[in-house]
């Protein structure tokens, strides 16, 4: 990496008569273009560039602080848009984003993110003094990393009420529909696609706060792309964050992305504001590269993913198909067949308790208390499965005898108001209250250490983000410290299970919402968490598995929740575990459409066979190697030991596919599903014709 003047095309720009008059270089400008380039090759007079490159991205900047973003993938640049002011802040209501450049410095660095480069540029506008410093790091060839200060250096007080970093445009790029694609990681009651294509005139501001009264949090970062490139912008901050981040398409020739922060602070004379510390990336294909390039990063800052254990990636029956009303003797009755079938893990769901938020077990279930909690446990161990209970925490319903007892544990609002969890109509728990976090450890204990469960599932989208906390009671130093506290309330929650069973299984299921990114240290299982439709389980599992990785469990959720109730190859192709609430024997639960007919356990009965023995779920995911969105067919790829399992979806497909990733050689391909042999290719450039409905499960194995 280094520091560089930009390409001749933006010459121009960059080195105008003013700026080199300013820089006391040359009093008019050269007559020609080689005079031009003549000059500024020339190492006395060569002015100090306005750009910082790394490997595979370079920022320009112009005299007004303004940037734009140049992807660099061999051959020649990509500039991805026009310069524009990418860094802000609003006074009093009023943007201000033009600064004029007074000084600029280069320097080495070697910091958590490793050995670097980096740039200073500052700049004043009226009372503002504004330096940008970005820099750019050996590991991280693809990103360049921000932080912003703004100073007043009036003799007045400035209100501030927000700022902006890292505010691009990218231009379109051909024809054809859609122009871009995009990785948006807001929660929303919706529960919309995290990987959608991008429409004229629909925008969607990924607030990270609460967007409704319990969907809220996400990961910080956006990404847009084109079928060259993209770029995406995110920050690092080590805790969640309220901000914004933007993504519109204003017209059919570009689209825009940013992160913004709103607040409302004065800025004394001489004081200085610093923004998070952002980035922006740039890369090819979809958002895998960025998203796991953004968790490298913050892994390198700390963050640690312990990896799953073993017995987390077993296949889970799961006894939510009799619902809230189900009964200890439904899920004794139901585990020969789930035995039969080959499934490792029997989850207990919604319907134990008494009440959410006192967590007692619910007498006319269990009417002699514990002792009974423990039979059933006992009963799922002596069939050799491991057992799970679903839980709620931070939940808690208006009339439990915890909230008549102990109201100065809720999370308040600004007004004294309850914040609602609109599914259960509980009200939320501060999880920054010391009360409500012994609570909760004690509850764990009993789970683990006196019923004797194996793991839990925690559940509710309410878990993903809490709004500021006012209750006086609680004595916060800020509003935020709620927010912030959430990641620190389930690691207390995941230590506790593991300092009990080292091999606790924690699945985190914040239904239907785009993960928190500060809650995945804290769990060993994520999962496509009440997905619409098979599309959100294998875009959730590729966003999931960018994030965290192969050495957390990403669980498709009960495949009753994919296309036609029964869509096992969307999570055994992209390497999720399998799950199924059915019910059985049929007719035994009121959803009878969850009954296990003797049609449908033949179907079943395949699909883990075939997942057991594959276990594609142990392999490694290599998301880098299609594009989700303009890719077709779908298409996704893992390797697991000497092979290579490519899974192939679409409605219909007629035609080439190719088979990437491969070495040289030849390659034996099998349809695994159907164990059907389709013959040879050589590597690396290997495609066959293939001809499929739905899917395509293709083994691959050098010859």
């Amino acid at each position: 990496m280094a520091f560089r003047l930009p390409e001749l095309d933006v010459y121009s720009t960059l080195t105008s008569n003013r700026m080199l008059r300013h820089e006391g270089l040359m009093s008019r400008k050269p007559r020609c273009a080689a005079c031009l380039v003549a000059f500024l090759l020339c190492p006395t007079v060569r002015p100090a560039p306005l750009s910082i490159e790394g490997k595979n991205i370079r920022v320009d900047f112009n005299s007004s602080l303004h940037s734009r973003v140049v992807a660099r993938f061999g051959g020649a640049p990509i500039v991805l848009g026009e310069f524009g002011p990418s860094e802000s802040i609003m006074i009093d209501g009023t943007e201000h984003g033009n600064f004029q450049l007074s000084a600029r410095r280069h320097q080495t660095v070697r910091d958590a993110l490793g050995s670097g480069t980096q740039i200073l540029l500052t700049g004043g506008s009226g009372p503002l003094e504004k330096t940008v410093v970005v820099t750019v790091y050996e590991g991280f060839p693809r990103s360049a990393f921000f932080k912003v200060r703004y100073t007043n250096k009036s003799a007045a007080d400035l209100k501030v009420t927000g700022w902006t970093n890292n505010r691009y445009s990218i231009s379109a790029s051909g024809a054809g529909e859609p122009a871009f694609w995009s990785y948006q990681s807001g929660s929303y009651a919706e529960r919309p696609d995290w990987i959608l294509p991008l429409k004229v005139n629909v925008s969607q501001a990924n607030y990270l706060g609460m967007n409704a009264s319990d969907y809220g949090g996400g990961t910080p970062v956006v990404d847009v792309w084109r079928r060259d490139a993209g770029i995406a912008v995110g920050h690092i901050e080590m805790s969640p964050k309220l901000v914004s981040l933007p993504v519109s398409m204003p017209d059919n020739t570009h689209a825009t992305l940013a992160l913004s922060f709103q607040t409302t602070q004065v800025l004394k004379p001489g004081a200085t504001l610093e923004t998070f510390h952002t980035f922006v990336a740039v890369h090819q294909g979809d958002c895998f590269r960025t998203l796991r390039d953004y968790s490298s990063s913050m892994q390198r800052l700390g963050v640690k993913f312990r990896p799953a254990p073993e017995s987390a990636f077993g296949p889970i029956w799961c006894a939510w198909g009799y619902g809230k009303a189900f009964t200890p003797k439904q899920v004794e009755g139901a585990l020969p067949v789930v035995k039969k079938l080959g499934f490792t893990w029997v989850g207990v769901d919604d319907g134990w308790q008494a009440s959410d938020g006192d967590w007692q077990l619910v007498r006319s279930k269990f009417p002699n208390g514990d002792a009974d909690m423990k039979s059933l446990v006992d009963r799922i161990h002596d069939d050799s499965f491991r057992a799970q209970l679903w839980w709620a925490p931070l939940a808690a319903k208006p009339d439990s005898d915890l909230v008549k007892s102990h109201p100065e544990q809720l999370l308040l609002n600004a007004d004294g108001s309850k914040q609602r969890i609109s599914y259960w109509n509980d009200w939320y728990l501060c999880p920054a209250d010391s009360a409500v976090i012994a609570y909760h450890r004690n509850l764990v204990v009993k789970m683990f250490a006196d019923w004797g469960y194996d793991g839990l599932k925690l559940d509710g989208q309410h878990m993903n983000a809490v709004p500021p906390c006012y209750n006086p009671a609680h004595r916060h130093e800020r509003p935020e410290d709620s927010v912030e506290a959430l990641p620190r309330f389930f690691q207390m929650i995941y230590d506790t299970a593991r300092s009990i069973k080292p091999g606790a299984l924690v699945e985190f299921c914040p239904c239907g919402t785009a993960f928190n990114f500060y809650t995945l240290p804290s769990l060993n299982m994520t999962v496509a968490s009440d997905p619409h439709n098979s599309w959100q389980v294998r875009t959730k599992g590729k966003v999931l598995k960018a994030l965290h990785g192969d050495v957390i469990a990403y669980f498709g959720d009960h495949v009753e929740l994919s296309d036609q109730r029964q869509d096992f190859a969307s999570t055994i192709g992209i390497g999720g575990v399998a799950g199924t609430n059915f019910t059985w024997p049929p007719g035994s639960a009121q959803r009878n459409r969850l009954d296990l007919t003797l049609e449908k356990e033949g179907v079943w009965q395949k699909w883990i066979a075939l997942y057991n023995e594959k276990m594609l779920s142990r392999g490694e995911y290599l998301g880098h190697f299609y594009d989700i969105g303009f890719d077709r067919p779908e298409a996704h790829v893992i390797r697991k030991g000497p092979k290579m399992y490519y899974a192939f979806f679409a409605l219909e497909w007629k035609g080439r596919i190719e088979l990437r990733g491969l070495g040289r050689g030849t390659y034996r391909v099998t349809d695994y599903e159907n164990g059907k042999d389709l013959g040879t290719v050589r590597g690396p450039l290997a495609s066959l014709e293939a001809q499929f409905q739905k899917h395509l499960l293709l083994e691959v194995q050098a010859q």
